[in-house]
């Protein structure tokens, strides 16, 4: 049986935490491959997947004070395994089979017997996502400008 979150040492969270973010970042196809090469067993449904808005919220000014920046949809989901293992996920988005995939993926992971197999499942997705960051910087990079300030000899 998985173990609870509660039951979890620090660095065991921060693992799952990236793998969450993973899944909440990753398509829905590579979700459903990682599932499809793990052959995962059949998961009810803790509560339907369902989607909602939440305030996004940026940072303004030099002292970085906050201010809503509008509503974006996010979709839930929780499940449970056959063996009581029970998942979460949220994303950003409508898609609520993406959301059951990612909470699947995610009690999978909280077993550690099962936890090196899911890792490996989503590498293929973690590749993906880190070479989409990596054209992102280029892209900025490409628009960046160095401001330079020079001092004039009569100030």
């Amino acid at each position: 049986m998985a173990t609870s979150p509660h039951h979890l040492r620090p660095e065991e969270v921060a693992a799952r935490q990236a793998v969450m973010a993973l899944c909440a970042d990753a398509s829905r196809d590579d979700l459903d491959a990682a599932l499809q090469a793990l052959e995962a067993p059949a998961a009810e449904d803790l509560r339907p997947p369902e989607t909602g808005l939440v305030m996004a919220t940026g940072r303004i000014g030099g002292d970085g004070r906050p201010f809503n920046l509008g509503e974006v949809s996010v979709t839930r989901a929780a499940i449970r395994l056959p063996d009581g293992a029970t998942g979460f996920a949220y994303h950003l988005g409508r898609d609520r089979t993406k959301a059951r995939l990612a909470a699947t993926l995610d009690a999978l992971w909280q077993d550690p017997a099962r936890r090196a197999r899911v890792e490996d499942a989503l590498q293929p997705a973690a590749e993906k996502a880190k070479a989409a960051r990596y054209r992102a910087a280029r892209r900025t990079a490409a628009t960046r400008v160095d401001f330079l300030t020079l001092a004039r000899g009569e100030d």
